[in-house]
């Protein structure tokens, strides 16, 4: 696991000048590789390059140092990650090949010498590398199928630049990038911005499953799709006792691939399915007892430490368990949300890097349950499809909107605790009757009548969420089709940023069994029914594995990541949020309309609305501007 960083420039340039600027690239990402560097520098009559990373050592400790060169020395690599499937590609594909290392990073050169491009479909894992081929004068840009490593870039006047965390650009960037209004709204919809926009104009992040080609010669570049060969119809035929045997197979494997290392290894445990499962799939590939972790809050409603020490007992882990509060917040959440480098408004970001702190004192790497929602349909906003197709073919949108006036006058619930009623509420707010209903779920913060009252007209952006629907259509209505809007949006753009800049900053690695290419095509393949019956979700994944756990167990509710932001929006961060709707820095900043942010904020404060989900979008936001854009000097 690493950071990469690198740059080319259309002139010659000074290799002490490049060595320099890498450097500085480097330091601002030392915690995503705190073990080593490395660098490649080459300066040529009409172009100039360079490349860089820090590493942190996870597999083959010491022939692995970056970057890694092919055997002729005309291909260059440096990577971020893992390819979990490199020892079987070794074995089928490059027998023949004189390799100098043990590691991971080796393999990817020597299947580009043999395939090219092509072979990037090959890799099994999460990653971001840049490969440098000396032949043909190219840069090849590559991210994973998941998009579980980042990947930014840019074209800045002569240079081209592109690195895993915003902060290394940044650094260096010639020219101070200007918000992007398309980057704004989107954040600002769904409290989060999926690739391939940024906050930044002229600042992108690489989508998940393409690559880069940057031509150093022309200084033009392409960015194409890795082809996977992926079906849609290999499974199709099983029927459902036979796909429950192949699941649990399929995710035992997943799960050993996923526990490859050679540095100490534990999981997260919130004692929800996903991480109850990969846990008992952990502990049952070793003899030792394996280290499992879970946190809880000393606000009691938002506890449920109680699940997770009931799988740490059925496995036998050695299991540890932080309780957090009000005070761990306030010391480390500048810490926490200004290392996303954008605004980043997903509360669960506390305590998973909270959790990864205090687990990085025992392991080096965690794994996960993250995707498991997503491969086996295991949200309620699932449902909500069904019960919208239903929902407007029974009411008459007039009376629809009739009634949603009347029960927002008199239905008040908690937007943090997310119970029954938050989500009947939401689910009255998104219901479409045009066939957009799935966009309007997703879209967590501002709906688009609320972000154009919220905006001053000179940054409000209709429909943030065309490029997205153009890839997807916008008459989705089967649960594939929500899988995989989520898949594109929420996964690339909220969930996995969360778990790697929030594990990186600790030098953590986490990595997701449930991630697998293998599962997705899977799950893809079988009947819908398999995967949601009537109202049971995740019904294949419990089905495999309801043995191993006291009955229901699997079936009990849970909260997930659950913080009590909108509490410490009246009290820790009180103070904080309403010099953030200052009106003199309001009518600075020129984004937002002053009297409908500040009665926003004042509800929520006061306790007359609970405005949660909105006000700490919109708190996020402005800790970011001040910190980017507000002059040192000045003071609210």
């Amino acid at each position: 696991m690493c950071g990469i960083n690198g740059f080319v420039s259309k002139k010659h340039i000074e290799k002490q000048f490049i060595s320099e600027a890498l450097a500085q690239m480097n330091q601002e990402i030392i915690h995503r590789g705190p073990d080593q560097d490395g660098f490649f520098i080459e300066s040529e009559s009409n172009f100039s390059i360079g490349m860089a990373m820090r590493r942190l050592s996870i597999i083959d400790l010491s022939t692995g140092k970056q970057p890694i060169f092919s055997s002729d020395n005309q291909i260059v690599i440096v990577f971020n990650g893992e390819i979990y499937n490199y020892k079987i590609l070794k074995q089928e594909h490059l027998a023949d090949y004189h390799f100098k290392t043990q590691s991971d990073t080796e393999v990817i050169v020597a299947l580009y010498e043999k395939y090219g491009v092509d072979s990037f479909s090959l890799l099994d894992g999460m990653f971001a590398f840049s490969l440098y081929d000396k032949t043909v004068n190219k840069i090849f840009i590559a991210r994973d199928f998941f998009g579980e490593k980042p990947l930014y870039y840019s074209l800045n006047n002569d240079l081209f630049y592109w690195c895993s965390e915003l902060k290394s650009m940044l650094k260096v960037y010639l020219n101070n990038p200007k918000i992007s209004k398309q980057g704004l709204n989107l954040y600002f919809q769904l409290h989060y911005i999926p690739a391939p926009f940024t906050i930044y104009d002229f600042i992108f992040k690489l989508e998940a499953n393409h690559y880069l080609e940057f031509d150093c010669n022309s200084f033009n570049f392409e960015i194409k799709e890795i082809k996977q060969s992926i079906t849609s119809n290999k499974y199709s035929n099983l029927i459902k006792d036979e796909a429950v045997k192949l699941n649990h197979d399929l995710v035992y494997q997943s799960v050993e691939s996923r526990s490859i290392s050679d540095v100490p290894i534990g999981t997260f445990l919130s004692g929800g399915v996903d991480s109850s499962i990969v846990s008992l799939c952990l502990s049952q590939q070793t003899t030792k007892k394996i280290e499992t972790f879970s946190i809880g809050f000393e606000k009691k409603s938002f506890n449920e430490t109680d699940k997770s020490r009931t799988v740490a007992k059925i496995i036998g882990s050695n299991h540890h368990e932080f309780i957090l509060s009000e005070n761990d917040l306030a010391e480390s959440i500048d810490t926490i949300l200004l290392n996303f480098d954008e605004p980043y408004a997903d509360s669960s970001a506390l305590p998973t890097y909270l959790v990864a702190s205090k687990t990085k004192q025992f392991v080096t790497v965690a794994l996960t349950g993250d995707g498991g929602d997503e491969v086996y349909g295991g949200y309620n906003k699932y449902y909500m499809g069904r019960m919208n197709r239903n929902y407007t073919n029974i009411v008459p949108q007039s009376l629809h909107n009739f009634s949603e006036n009347i029960l927002n006058t008199i239905w008040h619930s908690k937007e943090d605790q997310r119970g029954m009623l938050f989500k009947a509420k939401r689910f009255m707010k998104a219901v479409n009757y045009e066939g957009d209903f799935y966009y309007d779920i997703v879209s967590l913060a501002y709906l688009e009548k609320e972000r154009k009252e919220i905006f001053n007209f000179n940054f409000y952006l209709e429909d943030p969420l065309a490029y997205y629907k153009k890839i997807v259509g916008d008459n989705n209505k089967s649960l594939t089709d929500f899988r995989n809007i989520d898949r594109l949006l929420s996964l690339e753009g909220d969930l996995l940023v969360k778990v790697d800049r929030s594990a990186m900053l600790t030098s953590l690695e986490c990595r997701a069994p449930f991630l697998n290419k293998k599962l997705w095509e899977f799950t893809n393949c079988l009947p819908e029914s398999y995967l949601i019956r009537n109202w049971d979700k995740k019904h294949l994944l419990k089905e495999s594995f309801k043995q191993y756990f006291p009955t229901d167990f699997l079936n009990k509710s849970k909260k997930g990541f659950g913080v009590p932001v909108g509490d410490w929006l009246r009290g820790v961060l009180k103070f904080e949020l309403l010099q953030f709707i200052d009106k003199s820095f309001i009518e600075e900043q020129n984004i937002f309309n002053y009297e409908v942010v500040s009665k926003l904020v004042i509800n929520h404060v006061e306790g007359k609305i609970d405005n949660t989900i909105r006000v700490f979008t919109f708190f996020c936001f402005q800790k970011w501007y001040k910190n980017n854009f507000y002059s040192k000097n000045q003071e609210f």
